[in-house]
């Protein structure tokens, strides 16, 4: 009986993940098109019919229509279960890792809108400009809430968004996209200068591992996404940032 009670917090967090991550399918179809996440009603894409409450609930809806919509019975993508896991996962690892603090609900709408721009990125080789202006406010959010090292996040908006914006510059931007340089920003705000330059140097290399594998597995071009990679980085300094930084730094004696 314990045990349970100990776990409902976390499944009720894994709940209102994916009633969320049903919010960021909506956002990943419709931003790229430039149409409204709010006013429209959700609709099958294939024929138009709008949408009951019963064929929206999260991850389930979709396993009980067989992945078919219940009209025209075209195949549902699944990457609306997929995407709406995802999330409530990722919100109740957060908990875990973190507690049941303000910090960890700052971390849970980043983590939202790092999946939503990562799967569009990889689409459309772009980052919404509203997803970082969303994560920029988070960033303020996260900063006012941690004055005491005020200093360290301001730091981190500018420590790898400035390289990477002379970077872009010097390549015209061919190097790097300014919807990454804005990224680094708005995240570097969130978690500060130590952890933004480790979920850097992460992204690089996730992205230079997968990307490489992709090429010589599936021929994909040279060409890639960094939004998704540098997410990647990101959640994992967010999580264990400060864990693997101080284990480092201990081997180094300092």
């Amino acid at each position: 009986m314990l045990l349970f009670l100990d776990s409902v917090p976390y499944i009720i967090i894994f709940i209102f993940g994916i009633v969320i991550g049903s919010f960021l399918n909506v956002c990943i179809y419709r931003l790229p098109l430039h149409e409204s996440i709010i006013m429209a009603p959700s609709h099958c894409m294939t024929c138009g019919r709008k949408l009951r409450w019963y064929d929206m609930v999260p991850v389930f809806s979709w396993i009980v229509l067989g992945g078919k919509c219940r009209n025209c019975k075209s195949k549902i993508s699944v990457q609306y279960p997929i995407i709406e896991a995802l999330n409530g996962i990722f919100y109740v690892l957060v908990c875990a890792v973190n507690g049941l603090t303000w910090v960890s609900l700052l971390y849970c709408l980043m983590v939202s809108a790092l999946l939503t721009l990562s799967l569009i990125d990889w689409r459309t080789y772009e980052i919404p400009f509203g997803i970082n202006v969303f994560l920029f406010f988070i960033g303020i959010a996260a900063t006012v809430s941690d004055r005491g090292n005020l200093i360290s996040h301001l730091i981190g908006a500018v420590c790898v968004s400035a390289f990477l914006e002379i970077l872009f510059m010097l390549s015209g931007g061919r190097a790097i996209g300014g919807g990454d340089i804005k990224l680094m920003a708005a995240c570097g705000l969130i978690l500060g200068w130590k952890q933004i330059i480790l979920a850097f140097l992460l992204g690089c290399i996730i992205g230079s591992v997968v990307h490489t594998i992709r090429i010589k597995v599936s021929g994909a071009g040279h060409m890639l996404a960094m939004g998704p990679y540098l997410s990647a980085g990101i959640f994992l300094a967010a999580l264990w940032g400060n864990t693997w930084i101080g284990w480092y730094l201990s081997l180094l004696g300092l």
